[in-house]
C-alpha cells in the first residue's frame, strides 16, 4: 500500500495528463518489484506509475522505446483487424505533450489506459494460461521481428550480459558491505562453480549465430494480460526493459518463472522443481506464437536460455542480498536469499533433466 504522501502526489500527477472525462479515486495497484503503480478510476480507467529513478536513470529513453514499439505494434494490430487499445499498451501524454510528467520532487510519472476485462496471474494456475502466455510472448517477438532493434536505447546497459553480472557478483562477495557473505558460502560457491556458462550466449551472438532482436526482457506470466472471457493472452505489459536482446533470454525468463513448481520466494525447496510438462507446453506455445521467425540456432539454444536466465536471476538475487537489498523490493527479511535459493534449485534440476529438455525442443520443432 502506498504511503499517504505518495498517494497525494499520485493524485496530483493524474491531473497533469490528458485524460478522458472525469477521473476519480486513485489507489495503489499490483505488486511489482520496481515501480509504484496506481489505478485511476473514472469515466475511463488508467494505470499511473511512478518510475523508479534509481533503476531507470534515463527515463526519457525508456519511454522513447515504449512509444516507438507500441506505435509499431498498433499499426500491425490494426492491419490484422485487432483492437489496438487492448492488444498493446497506449501511452497517455501529459498536458505538455510529453510521455512523462516530472513532479517537484524530481520523480517521473507515466500513464496508460487500463486494459479492461482482462487479468494477469502471479503464478501458473492452469496449463492453458501458461500456454496462452507463451503464444502471446512469441507473437510479441514475431510482430516486432522486422522492427530495427538496433535503434532502441539500451536503457539498462548490460541487462542480460551474464558475464558482466557475474563480475558484479564477485565484487559484491569480496566487498561484503553488509557482512552477509560468510553465511551464504554454499550459495556463493554454486554460482562460481558454474561461471563457464556466463559467456555462452554472448559468444554465440558475437559469432552471428544468435541475431539481435527486440526483446521484452521480463517475460514473467504476470506481464501478460489475459482476456477474462476467452482466456487468451491479449496484451504484453511492463515494457520498461524492451531493448535489443536475444530471443532465448525472453524464452528462458518465462521458463524459470513459470515452469517452476514453487513460488519465486518459496522457502521449502522440496517444492521447487522444473515441471517438464509445463516446459513442453510453453515451448510449443512460444514456437507457435513466433510463427517461424526464429532461426534454427535460436531454437536449439532455448534450453540454454532457460538455464542461463535462471542462473543469472538467482545470482542477481544473491548479489542484491549481499549489497543490502537495494534493487529488488523485499517484504520480509531474507526474501532475496530465498529467491536466490529457488533459482539454484531450478538450475540444478535443469542440469538433471537436460537431455529431456533438449528432446522436448527437438520434438516441438
Amino acid at each position: 500500500m502506498a504511503d499517504t504522501g505518495l498517494l497525494e502526489r499520485a493524485k496530483e500527477a493524474v491531473g497533469r495528463f490528458c485524460t478522458e472525462g472525469t477521473t476519480g479515486e486513485v489507489r495503489s495497484w499490483g505488486n511489482g518489484h520496481i515501480n509504484d503503480t496506481f489505478l485511476v478510476e473514472g469515466d475511463t480507467r488508467y494505470i499511473l506509475q511512478r518510475m523508479n529513478r534509481s533503476i531507470f536513470t534515463k527515463p526519457w529513453e525508456v519511454m522513447e522505446n515504449i512509444t516507438g514499439v507500441t506505435s509499431f505494434l498498433k499499426e500491425k494490430i490494426k492491419k490484422a483487424g485487432g483492437d489496438e487499445r487492448r492488444e498493446t499498451l497506449t501511452v497517455i501524454f501529459s498536458e505538455n505533450g510529453k510521455s512523462i510528467y516530472e513532479d517537484n520532487y524530481g520523480d517521473n510519472w507515466r500513464m496508460y489506459y487500463m486494459i479492461e476485462d482482462a487479468m494477469c496471474y502471479d503464478q501458473v494456475e492452469s496449463e492453458q494460461d501458461f500456454y496462452e502466455s507463451a503464444k502471446a510472448f512469441g507473437n510479441f517477438g514475431h510482430l516486432l521481428s522486422d522492427y530495427p532493434a538496433e535503434t532502441l536505447h539500451e536503457t539498462i546497459p548490460g541487462f542480460h550480459d551474464t558475464k558482466a553480472r557475474y563480475d558484479v557478483f564477485v565484487q559484491a562477495v569480496e566487498a561484503d558491505i553488509c557482512g552477509r557473505a560468510e553465511n551464504v558460502r554454499r550459495e556463493i560457491s554454486f554460482f562460481m562453480e558454474r561461471a563457464d556458462i556466463t559467456g555462452v550466449l554472448k559468444q554465440l551472438q558475437t559469432d552471428g549465430k544468435l541475431p539481435l532482436r527486440v526483446t521484452h526482457n521480463d517475460t514473467k506470466l504476470n506481464n501478460i494480460m489475459m482476456d477474462k472471457s476467452t482466456g487468451k493472452g491479449i496484451c504484453v505489459i511492463d515494457l520498461d526493459t524492451v531493448m535489443p536482446g536475444l530471443a532465448v533470454h525472453d524464452f528462458g525468463d518465462s521458463i524459470r518463472f513459470g515452469a517452476s513448481t514453487g513460488a519465486e520466494d518459496e522457502q521449502n525447496l522440496s517444492k521447487v522443481n522444473l515441471d517438464l510438462h509445463l516446459f513442453e507446453l510453453y515451448t510449443k506455445g512460444f514456437l507457435e506464437g513466433c510463427q517461424g521467425s526464429l532461426t534454427k540456432d535460436e531454437i536449439t539454444m532455448l534450453p540454454m536460455g532457460a538455464k542461463v536466465m535462471t542462473y543469472e536471476c538467482g545470482m542477481r538475487f544473491l548479489t542484491d542480498y549481499l549489497q543490502g537489498d537495494t534493487y529488488f523490493k523485499i517484504h520480509r527479511a531474507g526474501q532475496n536469499l530465498d529467491r536466490c535459493r529457488t533459482q539454484m534449485k531450478l538450475v540444478a534440476d535443469m542440469e538433471a533433466k537436460w537431455a529431456q529438455m533438449e528432446q522436448i525442443v527437438s520434438q516441438a520443432v
